[in-house]
């Protein structure tokens, strides 16, 4: 687990000014990561790391001679079109080139003019994946949101007896995993209407946003060694927004006994920025479960790590329709979550991952599931938020929404924020949903 050092310092100032805006997601105590080009040309991609609303291309810093030795290296493994090489040096390398990024942008660094020629305004960038997946994994590790999605089905149901003894979750594919910025024609798949005795081919018209981070993978493990819960951390690089998105109604046709396949292999966004678990180390809370459940199995129990196995991290959701956007207005927060609130922390779903000898790799994405809190309001879905479909949401523009309709742009945020602290932000998530494709007779 990290520990607090220099680069956090709360009143460590850049040169880059618009990273000591206090609002900016991105100050010097942050520099997340990820892969990027200048927008319309056909350079390649290379990684880079955010700075207020510049990026320092990481490309341009390994071809200068601003670091030397380790530092140098990790610098260039993160200049090729995806972040796995940096991901696989390892914890040692990924705090080596952020230690070294952090001096450089300081005030008053000496390497500050050297820098200045490797920045690129984020306004004029375009991104994709931080890095190859090679694997993607999607827990369920919000209670709140287990729970009120079984109650949804039935007043009388309850979570399956597991729930509370191991993290559950499933494969899912990567071929359809984009990141922010995404559109995405609506899905078809089959579908039982209301009072049909059997089902339809169609469009899904109970199509949902799931809000959840992504942990991405830095040094896997070979195949037939676990885990330990005391080492998984330092098998994670950092945390992103991810939206996996549902189709509800294909989904609760298929789902039995296999689960989601058209209902969930569609699409899933992530954002472009990687916020790494070092820079979240002011931010590290108890971890706490609500009482009455089993003691977790020993290999997965926490006691001695807990006072910092959690992370205080604010989520939200907000939803914009194509007549805001003609209006002029922006998106409507929907709600707001925690990831505090999540029944299995990050290091128990990578111990529990591994326990069977699965091997981890470099790249591979673990989704949370979706982050729901206590209260109706932090739901992180809509299938919660408007019980199932029965309670819509009004919306800015006189509209409401069961669930989300052509046209709509779903955007996620993140953020970390106390007194003493640097505000820690992940940028954006946004995708917009297209009307359906027409199928070939």
């Amino acid at each position: 687990m990290n520990t607090l050092n220099a680069t956090h310092a709360p009143g460590l100032r850049s040169w880059v000014e618009s990273a000591n805006d206090p609002r900016s997601d991105f100050p010097v105590q942050n520099l997340p990561f990820g892969v990027f080009r200048r927008r319309g040309c056909e350079e390649p991609f290379r990684g880079g790391v955010a700075i207020g609303e510049q990026i320092v291309d990481l490309a341009a810093v390994a071809e200068s001679s601003v670091f030397g030795g380790a530092e140098a290296q990790a610098a260039a493994a993160a200049a090729a079109p995806a972040l796995n090489g940096l991901l696989r040096l390892g914890p040692a390398a990924w705090s080596r080139l952020r230690a070294a990024l952090s001096a450089a942008l300081a005030y008053g660094s000496e390497d500050g003019a050297a820098l200045r020629g490797c920045l690129v305004p984020q306004a004029d960038a375009e991104f994709t994946l931080p890095a190859a997946i090679g694997d993607f994994t999607d827990f369920f590790s919000s209670i709140h949101h287990a729970t009120a999605v079984a109650r949804l089905r039935s007043a009388e149901a309850q979570l399956p007896m597991s729930y509370r003894w191991t993290p559950l979750g499933y494969h899912g594919r990567v071929s359809s995993v984009g990141v922010s910025g995404q559109r995405i024609p609506r899905p078809h798949g089959a579908v039982l209407p209301k009072g049909a005795g059997q089902p339809v081919l169609g469009p899904s018209w109970q199509l949902d946003f799931e809000l959840e981070l992504g942990a991405w993978i830095g040094v896997g493990n070979p195949r037939g060694e676990p885990v330990p819960l005391a080492a998984a951390e330092s098998h994670v690089f950092g945390l992103g927004l991810l939206n996996d998105w549902s189709a509800r109604d294909i989904q609760s046709w298929e789902q039995r006994p296999l689960g989601p396949l058209l209902g969930k292999n569609f699409a899933t966004t992530v954002s472009p920025w990687i916020v790494t678990l070092e820079a979240l180390a002011p931010y590290r809370v108890p971890w706490e479960r609500p009482s009455g459940g089993p003691p977790p199995l020993p290999y997965l129990d926490l006691r001695e790590a807990a006072a910092g196995a959690g992370c205080d991290i604010e989520l939200e959701v907000l939803l914009q329709t194509a007549a805001m956007r003609a209006r002029g207005l922006p998106p409507q927060r929907l709600a707001g979550s925690n990831y505090r609130h999540a029944y299995w922390a990050l290091a128990q779903l990578i111990a529990h991952h591994t326990i069977n000898g699965c091997n981890l790799r470099s790249g591979d994405l673990i989704g949370t599931g979706t982050q729901s809190g206590p209260e109706p309001e932090t739901g992180g879905s809509l299938l919660e938020l408007t019980q199932g479909g029965r309670r819509p949401v009004a919306l800015a523009d006189g509209s409401v929404r069961s669930f989300v309709e052509d046209g709509d742009v779903v955007v996620m945020r993140a953020w970390c924020a106390r007194d003493g602290a640097a505000r820690i932000g992940f940028g954006e998530v946004v995708a917009e949903i297209l009307p359906a494709r027409a199928l070939a007779p």
